[in-house]
């Protein structure tokens, strides 16, 4: 057994735990739906439906090669490490935390970048929010998240302690979106909960860009970015995608990205569509005039 089969054997326990929680998931998710249809309050399935197909593609894709680029991505940095955090009671603790505050600011770089939002949006682009939209997720994501995590191997964080911390920070955010679960009083203040969830996945102008937190919605509170459930939240994106093809879903956001990017005057321009926030245009330069003043 070589020494991440070892690691990743040490931490067996967290990840049985992982599952568990996962099955009680998919239980409540399925219970959810069959009691929105029961009573009424989810007419149509079909975006239920597109979010289950995303759901099964993404799973199939977790488990091929192509899934292996998050382990296999971060495994060829680990040699260039700065440190090498110790093994400890403190370590697995420590590793949730700083794999939640990196989450933060991928999640934050996800809404800012419109690149890494065409990936991210997928996930908000349902008009609904129920447990299925948990499982929306977009299937560019293992080509691109574990960019982000770089940051933890070279602090000296062990390929698997990443891991680790990373999927508790996912695993915890399933049962949030659910419009089941009102407010909950200072938690809503310190953790992400339905409450924050539903105004991160809002599309109203007070919402936009808010509440980017994993677990922990102190690092929003902290960067500014926090936002308190007040009015009724409209789910979504700003321009619907209007269609519930799991393709169109997933690569829309792409496609437009390219035409912007094609249309573009020059470089500078196209590079601006793609690292700048969604709905940037490039600055257009005033029209000199002529001696004549015209």
């Amino acid at each position: 057994m070589d020494p991440i089969e070892t690691e990743f054997s040490q931490y067996a326990v967290i990840f049985q735990i992982v599952e568990v929680a996962g099955l009680a998931f998919l239980i409540a998710l399925a219970s959810e739906t069959v009691w929105d249809v029961v009573r009424g309050s989810r007419k149509s399935l079909g975006e239920t439906f597109a979010n289950a197909a995303i759901a099964i593609v993404t799973a199939l894709l977790e488990r091929t090669a192509y899934g292996l680029v998050f382990i296999v991505g971060l495994l060829v940095v680990t040699p260039f490490a700065f440190f090498d955090v110790p093994q400890a009671w403190w370590t697995i603790p420590l590793a949730v935390l700083v794999a939640d505050f990196t989450y933060y600011w991928m999640h934050r770089c996800e809404h800012e970048v419109r690149l890494f939002w065409a990936n991210h949006s997928v996930h908000h682009s349902s008009p609904e929010f129920n447990f299925t939209t948990a499982v929306r997720i977009s299937w560019m994501d293992a080509l691109i998240e574990w960019l982000f995590f770089i940051p933890m191997i070279l602090m000296g964080f062990s390929l698997v302690e990443t891991v680790v911390g990373l999927v508790v920070v996912v695993a915890f955010q399933s049962w949030i979106h659910t419009e089941k679960v009102g407010k909950l009083g200072w938690l809503d203040k310190v953790f992400n909960t339905p409450s924050v969830h539903r105004v991160h996945h809002g599309s109203n102008q007070q919402y936009i860009d808010k509440n980017y937190g994993g677990i922990l919605i102190l690092w929003d509170r902290l960067f500014g970015t926090y936002a308190a459930e007040d009015e009724k939240v409209i789910y979504g994106i700003t321009t619907p995608i209007g269609s519930r093809n799991p393709l169109i879903i997933n690569f829309k956001e792409y496609g437009a990205l390219f035409h912007d990017m094609k249309r573009a005057k020059s470089w500078r321009s196209a590079l601006g569509y793609m690292l700048r926030a969604p709905g940037w245009q490039p600055t257009k330069r005033p029209v000199e005039q002529d001696g004549t003043g015209q």
